[in-house]
This record gives C-alpha cells, structure tokens and sequence, in this order.
C-alpha cells in the first residue's frame, strides 16, 4: 500500500471524523467553514495522534 503524504492524511481524517469532504480552500464561507461537535473533534485529533505515534514506530522511534 502506498504511504499516505500528511495532505492525504488529513483530508482522510476530516471525511472520516468531521463529514469534510475536502481541506482545500475554496474561496467561499458556505465550503470553507464547517461547525463541527467536539465528539468528532476528538476523534479526528485522535486519529491524528495515533497516525503520528504509527509513524515514530513505523521510523524505529521510542513509542
């Protein structure tokens, strides 16, 4: 499987947790703000986490 570059990541992690479909700016209010609870929050910030602490290992680094 291909690594995912941080942009992939990233927008994978917003269409999975928040509903966004996309993190590239689109020059509208009504596309680029979104209202998010904090449960999704916390979750994307988790996956996020969990992604950087796979990575450390991935790379040989201490957990």
């Amino acid at each position: 499987m291909k690594k995912q570059t941080p942009d992939e990541l990233f927008t994978a992690i917003a269409r999975q947790h928040l509903d966004i479909e996309t993190l590239v700016e689109r020059r509208m209010d009504g596309l680029d703000f979104h209202e998010v609870g904090v449960v999704g929050l916390r979750r994307a910030l988790q996956a996020a986490y969990e992604a950087g602490q796979a990575q450390r290992q991935a790379q040989g680094g201490a957990a």
